[in-house]
């Protein structure tokens, strides 16, 4: 015998390999698509990854998906109406979406320093208890997209405690429309103030439970550490802001660094980690759940009695709003008065209901700090009472452009850990 192998076809073994061995990547490249699927990918993003073994070589992102004409829409409605449009953008931090919209819409008015007291405070404190419930959904979706399903029930149940509330005071759990120009929609409702500090209460202990399952869990750190690793740099050139940029050491928190709706008054700390990873990711937001925590509970101190709406007749929402057995709407006292008791009142409502006011000439820009970031709006009035253009920076758009760096090189189970650390919500990315 001499000594060499031969396949099946007769071909020599040695031969067959070194052939294989000079055959350029391109002609042996495999193209996959993720997604897309939920929840690894968030229900509508496709990821389109060229891989050699498990390695993956490129990715890339297909978006579009969930494409909702949301800013066209804006034109076409008047500056209060737009509210009901921007809260479904990113539809996990509603809240966010109708503040950024109505801090835009006062700037322009030159109303912002009229905004009353009481209703910047109700502003901070439901974002803050919905930057909470956002958190909640990364920490308790990224644990079960990499086998951790307990977290997921801890998560969720935490949450729901915080979307009985917003039920109680918006009438609606999600796309709450509740956050309008000039203030908010209706006051707390009675006893939404005690029931709000028991569910701060008992939160320290269920993030706790989650923090018992992840945090020094072996499993977790090895999926987790070094995984996703964007450093400052990337984060710069990217545009990348939120908890992926925070998971560098740099401690840019648009509270702090632009304070909008009071949060200068206000004691907290901005989370940071240096790891850059996935890991440091999870870690900084389950800080900044404490620290909202620490933030409502001011919030709640700092509620003193007075209007939730702006004096002016002509911007103020002419309805006294109360939240009844079918959700938020008009009060009987208000349907009263504008049927049978003022026809200068019905007149009024009618007016502001179907036409709106009329915003100044000029554009702005304006940002808040959502869970995932940077969330600007751009806005231009012509004059009229209806938008001119209304154009969203969300960070979940921006932050998405990080998937190729964090990915590529690494291996295919670790994409679904990258993408997690990101946290994108595609209603804002499709918006």
């Amino acid at each position: 015998m001499s000594g060499q192998t031969y396949t099946v076809s007769g071909r020599d073994w040695d031969q067959l390999v070194a052939d294989l061995a000079d055959r350029s990547s391109a002609d042996e490249r495999i193209v996959v698509n993720m997604g897309p699927q939920h929840p690894s990918t968030h229900g509508v993003l496709r990821l389109i990854l060229e891989i050699e073994g498990e390695t993956v070589t490129q990715a890339r992102c297909g978006i579009g998906y969930l494409h909702t004409g949301i800013e066209k829409n804006l034109e076409f409605r008047t500056w209060t109406q737009g509210v009901s449009f921007v809260t479904r953008m990113d539809y996990l931090a509603p809240f966010f979406n109708e503040t950024a919209y109505c801090l835009a819409v006062e700037k322009l008015l030159g109303i912002t320093e009229a905004i009353p007291e009481r209703a910047s405070v109700i502003r901070v404190l439901l974002m803050e208890l919905n930057r909470i419930t956002s958190h909640l959904v990364a920490l308790a979706t990224g644990g079960m997209e990499l086998g951790a399903v307990t977290p997921m029930f801890l998560g969720f149940g935490a949450r729901e405690t915080i979307l009985d509330l917003f039920e109680e005071i918006t009438g609606l759990r999600m796309n709450h429309a509740y956050i309008r120009p000039g203030g908010v929609a209706a006051d707390l409702p009675d006893g939404a103030q005690q029931k709000i500090a028991a569910v701060l209460d008992a939160l320290p202990a269920q993030i706790a439970e989650v923090e018992a399952l992840l945090t020094h869990n072996p499993i977790w750190q090895a999926r987790t550490r070094g995984v996703g690793f964007l450093d400052l740099s990337g984060c710069m050139a990217l545009g990348i802001t939120g908890p992926v940029l925070r998971s560098t050491g740099l401690p840019h928190d648009l509270r702090k660094a632009a304070p909008y709706c009071g949060y200068e008054d206000y004691e907290f700390q901005v989370a940071t980690d240096t790891a850059c990873d996935s890991y440091g990711r999870y870690l900084i937001r389950v800080q900044e759940i404490y620290q909202s925590i620490a933030i409502a509970r001011q919030a709640l101190d700092k509620l003193t009695p007075g209007p939730v709406m702006i004096e002016d007749a002509a911007i103020a929402w002419p309805a006294d709003l109360d939240v009844g057995p079918d959700g938020l709407g008009n009060s009987r006292e208000h349907i009263a008065e504008i049927m049978g008791g003022s026809m200068e009142s019905l007149i009024h409502h009618f007016k502001l209901v179907t036409e709106g006011f009329r915003v100044p000439p000029g554009q702005c820009y304006v940002t808040v700090e959502s869970p995932r970031g940077e969330l600007g709006v751009h806005m231009v009035s012509d004059g009229g009472t209806r938008p001119y253009r209304v154009h969203f920076r969300d960070p979940s758009f921006t932050n998405l452009q990080a998937v190729s760096v964090m990915c590529e090189g690494g291996l295919v189970a670790d994409v679904i850990t990258a993408v997690a650390s990101i946290d994108p919500v595609m209603g804002g990315v499709d918006r």
